[in-house]
């Protein structure tokens, strides 16, 4: 992915702050954010659903982790990254080699994470 394509990135985040933050630093990245997805079951039928190029994937969110989202997102070719508090100590065994932002993060971490996404 580069810099210059503009994406259609999903953003799955269960705190509407943190849901705002990270899909006006996408926009302006030059990509277009699709969500936020602040619930599982929401996060699952747009991950199934929905045209997108990648995901910023918020590891817990309020009922569980976000990990079968990530297991639709792999089984559709899409990359994504994961968003969390806890660095890669919060990732199951099977997670560990996705690129990981740290929260906080920043605008350039972003667009990093994505231009190493696979």
């Amino acid at each position: 992915m580069t810099e210059e394509t503009p994406l259609r990135v999903l953003v799955v985040e269960d705190e509407m702050l943190v849901a705002m933050m990270v899909a006006d630093m996408l926009e302006d990245l030059g990509h277009e954010p699709v969500g936020p997805a602040m619930r599982l079951d929401q996060a699952l039928e747009m991950a199934r659903t929905e045209p997108i190029d990648a995901a910023v994937l918020d590891v817990n969110l309020g009922e569980g982790k976000s990990f079968p989202v990530a297991d639709v997102l792999r089984e559709r070719h899409v990359p994504f990254i994961f968003a969390t508090g806890y660095g890669i100590q919060g990732l199951s065994e099977g997670y560990r080699n996705v690129e990981t932002l740290n929260k906080p993060f920043q605008a350039a971490d972003l667009a990093r994470a994505l231009e190493h996404a696979a």
